[in-house]
């Protein structure tokens, strides 16, 4: 896993909560000396940590900030390769653009870029997301998969997949549904986005970027009043806050887990779990193509991921991309 010294020594203490750690037994661990862990504490103390010195126990993080910084998401990880290089960033235009040129550059299958806030977030068809700054996860993730390009599409339900249960392990007081292809709602309302973006060649895909915006502990007055009605955070449906740091390893752990399981199953498992998590499937809905509206009842996916429509008239009507609205 890389990550820096100071990220190390905080790790360290993310993962031994209300215990004292001496900076000698730091130094020895870590291969450093004990003033070289006394200057990491004191820049950790800069960024809003706060340690208690005590007499012959050592030092102690009396605090603990909301953040998704790369310590913070790797005491949660049980992962072999996602999630092992992060590039975390207090502010960004967007985390899908720095990832596009890290990908170019040979990063790493799993790479994380990761932000407290974005200027200019967005989702399908180049529409802005709202980031409010420190609420929620906005992340891409790098993946490498040896698929052809194709396939790639299906990765977006891969990613919804691991997304809704990882909020299923967080939070007890609602059921998240997917909404094809890329919206996860709670009770009717958006609290998720997915956008796929491929980097390939003619036959190969080079790598996947997998761009996830997850409201997560925004308060009903963060939202604009006309997204009131139709957006919504887990904090508000759960009525709690969320750790943000524990919820990004979640999902990093099961993305990992269901785009390995693909490649080496294909995507039948995955398109099975996708149909149970759907809040789509079986329901009258209206879909908007660029050039048509369908109407119709959804009554699946295929093994490729394209979503099958049965028009009035019984006919079965295959849809590639499209705004889905429920009637």
């Amino acid at each position: 896993m890389t990550l820096s010294m100071k990220d190390r020594i905080l790790k360290r203490f993310l993962q031994a909560p209300g215990e004292p750690i001496s900076g000698q037994a730091l130094a020895e661990e870590l291969g450093i000396s004990r003033t070289a862990v006394w200057k990491h504490l004191q820049t950790l103390q800069e960024e809003g940590y706060t340690f208690e010195t005590l007499k012959k126990k050592g030092y102690l993080l009396t605090n603990k900030l909301d953040k998704v910084d790369a310590a913070s998401i790797a005491s949660f990880l049980s992962t072999n390769r996602f999630g092992h290089t992060i590039h975390y960033l207090e502010e960004c235009d967007s985390t899908q653009i720095i990832a596009h040129e890290l990908a170019q550059n040979g990063a790493m299958d799993g790479t994380v870029v990761i932000a407290e806030s974005q200027i200019r977030g967005k989702g399908r068809m180049s529409r802005p997301w709202e980031s409010t700054k420190g609420k929620g996860i906005w992340m891409t993730v790098i993946i490498k998969p040896d698929v052809l390009p194709h396939q790639a599409p299906q990765f977006t339900l891969v990613a919804a997949v691991a997304i809704v249960n990882a909020i299923k392990s967080q939070c007890k007081n609602f059921t998240p549904t997917i909404k094809w292809p890329n919206d996860i709602l709670i009770n009717g309302r958006k609290c998720t986005g997915i956008l796929t973006e491929m980097i390939a060649e003619v036959d190969r895909v080079q790598a996947l970027l997998i761009g996830i915006g997850i409201n997560v502990n925004q308060q009903r007055k963060d939202f604009p009043e006309e997204l009131h009605s139709i957006a919504t955070s887990l904090s508000i449906e759960e009525e709690g806050q969320l750790n943000r740091a524990e919820l990004v390893a979640e999902i990093l752990n099961n993305l990992e887990h269901y785009c390995d399981q693909y490649v080496s199953e294909g995507f039948s498992p995955i398109k099975k779990l996708w149909e149970e998590a759907s809040g789509t499937i079986g329901k009258s809905i209206k879909a908007t193509t660029l050039t048509e509206v369908i109407e119709g009842k959804a009554i699946g996916i295929t093994e490729g991921g394209v979503l099958e429509i049965q028009l009035g008239n019984g006919d079965i009507k295959q849809i590639y991309s499209a705004d889905i609205e429920l009637k």
